[in-house]
């Protein structure tokens, strides 16, 4: 009977199992797939020159376009909200268009200078090809060693995946979090090619006291603070309340740090500019929920001012202006208070 029973018991483990493996099985071959799909992708991209890269992502983003209407509606609204419905229909349609075309630039245009950014003379290089870059990153690297770290910002804008390496060649070391992506396959080649920049990239969740341990040693940080957050305060952004991670603002208080706003953005095929705003330091002495909300509102000024040159090199597909629920501003002060009170 004792046996019958373990039998029994067995039996259904083994059911268990090979459900489970049925499941993780099929997940397994897509994320696999994904993952090959990805690296022939970026050995193509190599050996494609960027004229012929650059007429597949303009069909690419065209195609996306059309096919992806919830995104194309969020683009338009944003548009329309930020920069007026002066623009006229059309003018708003072809700069939510070209956002698409700017966003899957971004990649093969990261591939066609990696092994330029991972050379020893990088800087140098950088110079000669990009004259203009160098007085903005040397005022970035000045602000970095006279604050002895600073809180850098950038909003997904232009290229912002070029900024580790360059930030990188002009000896800025900086600590930056990130999202860990859902496929391990791919986070671990996408890690890779970060970290290959000479950077340190964490992941993004529980990050506070670890980007507070580095701004102690001097390291500089950098991070994307222009999407949604349910942990946001609401603060403005183009003349709209935004949800806006209060993080750069808790650490720059915390660490009496300069925010500073930073940007590289294209002037051509493969041509950019940098972009560098003076430093936002904190005030020391002053109420926290205030100056928490004063240091949010002036990064969302000086991410406007940037993004305003170039409009089509924004991300204006994402739902920046998303509500998670609807609230008085009675109401949204009291949240406001909450989130920075958590924080501290």
């Amino acid at each position: 009977m004792i046996m019958a029973e373990d039998l029994q018991q067995q039996l259904r483990r083994t059911r268990k199992k090979s459900k489970r493996r049925r499941r993780r099985g099929p997940n397994r071959v897509l994320r696999k797939s994904a993952y090959y799909a990805v690296l022939t992708a970026y050995h193509l991209a190599r050996i494609t020159p960027m004229w012929a890269l650059g007429g597949f992502v303009r069909a690419v983003a065209n195609l996306a376009f059309l096919v992806l209407t919830k995104r194309r509606r969020i683009a338009i609204d944003n548009i329309r909200h930020a920069l007026g419905d002066d623009l006229g229909y059309w003018r708003v349609l072809n700069l939510a268009r070209r956002s698409f075309e700017s966003f899957l630039l971004a990649p093969p245009e990261l591939i066609k200078h990696r092994s330029q950014l991972l050379r020893a003379d990088a800087r140098e290089w950088m110079l000669r090809r990009y004259p203009d870059l160098g007085p903005v990153f040397q005022k970035v690297k000045d602000i970095h060693e006279a604050s002895g770290g600073c809180i850098f910002v950038t909003p997904h804008f232009g290229n912002w995946e070029l900024l580790p390496f360059v930030s990188a060649a002009f000896g800025i070391p900086t600590v930056i979090p990130v999202r860990p992506l859902d496929n391990p396959y791919l986070e671990q080649f996408v890690y890779a090619g970060r970290a290959q920049s000479g950077q340190i990239f964490v992941p993004n969740r529980n990050s506070l006291h670890t980007l507070q341990q580095r701004l102690d040693q001097g390291d500089s940080v950098g991070l994307l603070p222009d999407q949604s957050t349910k942990r946001g305060l609401l603060v403005e952004f183009f003349g709209r309340p935004a949800l806006t991670t209060p993080i750069p603002a808790t650490l720059a208080i915390m660490q009496q740090r300069p925010i500073v706003v930073i940007a590289c953005y294209r002037t051509g095929r493969l041509r950019f500019d940098g972009y560098a705003s003076d430093p936002i330091w904190p005030r020391p002495g002053q109420d926290q929920r205030q100056e928490t909300e004063r240091l949010c509102l002036a990064m969302n000024r000086e991410m406007e001012k940037i993004i305003r040159l170039h409009p089509e090199q924004y991300f204006w597909m994402h739902n920046r202006w998303k509500r998670y629920q609807q609230t008085s501003r009675r109401e949204r002060r009291g949240e406001n208070e909450k989130r920075i009170s958590n924080i501290d």
